[in-house]
């Protein structure tokens, strides 16, 4: 009735442990893949000598199952390899302890794992699997390790300077008043004025003309505090003024991490979480290129992201397809530059189809250029005349253009109410460069290529963030600072890549 069953018994002839796992198993298309890869910037990192290290193929290979298994912590990995008989025989019965894999994670991986990621990429486009000349680029904020109450505000940390340069000035006139003789040679400092040394000398002088006079008991007090504590905090924050590097926060426990708000809110407050923007292009799903930003927005990403992918194949795409999050003048022109064709959505693409967009006769988008006289005229039929320009520079250092047009007289005309709500007669700011792109943008957008690759975005790069975070459960990294956030995305999209071939 029932098969042979025996526990704790010797065979005669042992089978081999690849006995034991199918021919079609993911496992061994990561062995066979990642066999053929030149580690060569990876073993650069090995001096020699000492005791031998555990071989990097090795360490690679657990590392990418162990991500395609959606296992990510050190102690599990180790837990794995000594018990699951389809990581005992990918690294050969070998057994790194979760110190050694965290180690080689952190340590010699960093640098040569884009190369690596990039060797894999390109095999994959020899077999035909994925086209690096079409890319669908897309971003999403994933949660950082850090604890979520170790924030340091940027506005927070210039309100406390410039309050403490106040504080200065009322100590400066409370001396002026009593001693009843300027004493300030030099005009009131500001929040630019502010350092320790300044601050220092200020408060000895103010000491200096109180010396001698009956001065308030609370202003001495407070003299003394400025003297023993300011200097102290304003080396603080210019420690965190290095570390925001133009940001306006960072995490004490990660500091390379921004608070950003975040879509996936799992305490339901509204708060914002210390984050990383992360940036992927893919093609049939495949991730072709990674990179990992400090800034909440993804218009300000799209150069570096982009810069990235020619540095790892030597090309840029042929065809670049974005969503609205990118449509900057900054972009097109960018993507001009490179010879890129782009399919870029810019912020009010889908609200201008709208009849209601599009016949709004307040709408300043929908007022009449004349460009022979360089004017717009009103809903009235009033010129607006061209009262100047003004220039503007992106995070990127980007210089943008904005021409200024102003209605000759408001006063008394019957449609103001709905016209404008602002005093004086109505001012409009336009990017003519920007309007020009956006209108190349559209026709492009709106043809047959156009709409195939819209409706190919989503399906192709959104659905490939869903795998990760829904299906593999990544939605908060295990690993601290840039670089090895780095390190660990790139596992995971290399993971996905190669659980797709399988």
């Amino acid at each position: 009735m029932f098969k042979s069953y025996t526990t704790n018994d010797n065979l005669l002839l042992p089978p081999t442990l690849g006995d034991f796992i199918e021919e079609k198993d993911p496992v061994r298309v990561i062995n066979r893949i990642i066999e053929s890869v030149d580690l060569k910037a990876l073993l650069e990192k090995y001096p020699g000598g000492g005791c031998p290290a555990y071989h990097p193929r090795m360490m690679l290979k657990l590392l990418v199952y162990a991500y395609m298994r959606n296992i990510y912590s050190s102690r599990r990995i180790e837990e794995f390899a000594r018990n699951d008989i389809r990581f005992i025989w990918l690294i050969g019965t070998n057994c790194p302890d979760h110190n050694t894999i965290n180690r080689f994670r952190n340590g010699n991986l960093k640098e040569a794992l884009r190369n690596i990621f990039a060797q894999v990429v390109e095999f994959m486009v020899k077999e035909k699997l994925v086209s690096l000349d079409t890319v669908y680029t897309d971003g999403t904020k994933i949660e950082s390790a850090a604890n979520r109450y170790t924030f340091v505000w940027g506005r927070a940390m210039q309100t406390s300077i410039g309050r403490i340069a106040d504080q200065i000035n009322e100590l400066w006139a409370y001396a002026e008043s009593v001693t009843k003789q300027e004493l300030m040679d030099t005009a009131p400092i500001t929040y630019q004025d502010v350092t320790p040394e300044k601050v220092v000398e200020l408060v000895e002088r103010i000491e200096q003309a109180l010396d001698g006079v009956e001065a308030d008991k609370k202003v001495i007090q407070k003299l003394r505090y400025a003297k023993k504590n300011w200097p102290q905090t304003l080396h603080k924050y210019d420690e965190q003024e290095r570390i925001l590097d133009g940001r306006n926060s960072y995490s004490k426990t990660d500091k390379d991490a921004t608070f950003m708000r975040m879509k996936e809110d799992h305490m339901l407050n509204g708060q914002l979480k210390p984050s990383y923007n992360v940036q992927i292009s893919t093609n049939e799903q495949f991730i072709t290129n990674y990179t990992i930003h400090q800034s909440a927005t993804d218009t300000g990403t799209y150069k570096q992201h982009i810069e990235t992918f020619k540095d790892m194949y030597g090309k840029y795409p042929a065809t670049a397809v974005a969503d609205a999050g990118y449509g900057s003048e900054e972009n097109y022109v960018y993507a001009q530059e490179k010879g890129m064709e782009t399919f870029i959505k810019y912020s009010y693409f889908h609200k201008e189809q709208a009849k209601s967009w599009r016949n709004d006769p307040f709408r300043s988008s929908n007022f009449h250029y004349n460009p022979e006289f360089n004017c717009f005229y009103c809903p009235m039929g009033q010129a607006m005349r061209h009262i100047g320009d003004r220039k503007q520079k992106t995070v990127n250092g980007f210089e943008q253009t904005i021409s200024r047009y102003r209605a000759q007289n408001c006063e008394g005309c019957p449609l103001r109410g709905s016209c404008h709500k602002s005093e004086g007669d109505r001012i409009i700011e336009v990017n003519h460069n920007l309007n020009k792109l956006r209108s190349r943008e559209r026709e492009k957008l709106m043809s047959e290529e156009g709409l195939r690759h819209r409706s190919q975005r989503p399906q192709d790069v959104e659905a490939t963030f869903g795998n990760l975070k829904s299906n593999k459960g990544f939605k908060r990294f295990r690993l601290r600072g840039l670089k090895n956030v780095e390190t660990e995305f790139g596992l995971l999209a290399m993971a996905h890549n190669l659980a797709k071939i399988a």
